[in-house]
């Protein structure tokens, strides 16, 4: 089977066809997909994506990139919410300090660390694993996974170094890799995707974002391309494609628990 870790099939990009694009990918075997809330404002959108279809799941999580339009109220409702449903995980949460003048910004990073900080302690309360957003500051979401000790979770679209990703491994998390692994260019993201222990990989397509290769910087991507992606990953590891379905959907279910009494078998349709 195969488990989409990461998918926003609830953002606008599609409206026109989400149901087909559902069903299509359960019928190619993307038995779960994992849907991330990104703000307060789609909590409850993705909670209805998942309600439609069964092989969707959600996390519920304030993102780095939203925090400004946030506040402090956000993260009671989301306390509420985590209690009042079942999410799989806390997220999509984190860092970015890559966005516009972020350095430049103390005020901003303070305001993402505040943000982040707070779900850490959500998740640590309700033993959830996290899903995070890690771009341009891993070091210090490591130091923030050190001080709070939550129950893993899985660093989304890694792109940091060897050591760090040991650093990750070692705190319970999983890596994700996408649609940037397929690109020939990309060769610090392939050398990772080929070198590190397979048991500590778990595939993604952030749909509609990060687009594969053969889809093209202007194309949407879907969960209909995680296949294609998977079958990238078991070519830069000299490996069959079965033996990478089996273990990255084992780390995946692993890593998300809850993950494991919610998925759709791969033969079940819609």
């Amino acid at each position: 089977m195969l488990i989409d870790t990461h998918c926003h099939l609830d953002a606008a990009e599609f409206n026109a066809d989400r149901n087909d694009i559902a069903l299509q990918a359960l019928q190619q075997g993307v038995s779960s997909i994992v849907i991330p809330a990104v703000a307060r404002d789609n909590f409850d959108t993705v909670i209805q994506v998942c309600q439609k279809h069964k092989h969707c799941v959600y996390a519920l999580g304030i993102h780095p990139m939203y925090v400004n339009d946030a506040t402090l109220e956000d993260i009671e409702t989301l306390k509420t919410y985590i209690v009042e449903n079942n999410p799989v995980a806390i997220g999509e949460i984190g860092l970015d300090y890559f966005v516009t003048n972020a350095k430049n910004n103390p005020d901003h990073i303070e305001k993402q660390i505040h943000f982040f900080t707070e779900q850490l302690k959500i998740a640590k309360q309700q033993n959830l694993p996290v899903i995070l957003h890690v771009r341009n500051a891993i070091d210090d979401i490591l130091k923030y996974l050190r001080r709070y000790q939550i129950n893993g979770g899985i660093a989304h679209a890694f792109n940091g170094s060897f050591q760090q990703a040991e650093q990750f491994i070692a705190l319970g998390f999983k890596l994700g890799f996408g649609g940037a692994m397929t690109y020939s260019r990309a060769l610090k993201i392939r050398e990772l995707a080929s070198k590190l222990p397979l048991e500590s990989i778990v595939l993604e397509t952030d749909s509609p974002d990060i687009p594969p290769a053969w889809v093209g910087a202007e194309g949407r991507n879907t969960p209909l391309e995680l296949s294609k992606i998977a079958q990238v990953l078991a070519d830069l590891r000299q490996v069959n494609m079965a033996q990478v379905l089996d273990i990255t959907s084992a780390n995946a279910l692993k890593v998300l628990p809850k993950l494991a009494d919610l998925y759709t078998p791969p033969n079940v349709l819609l």
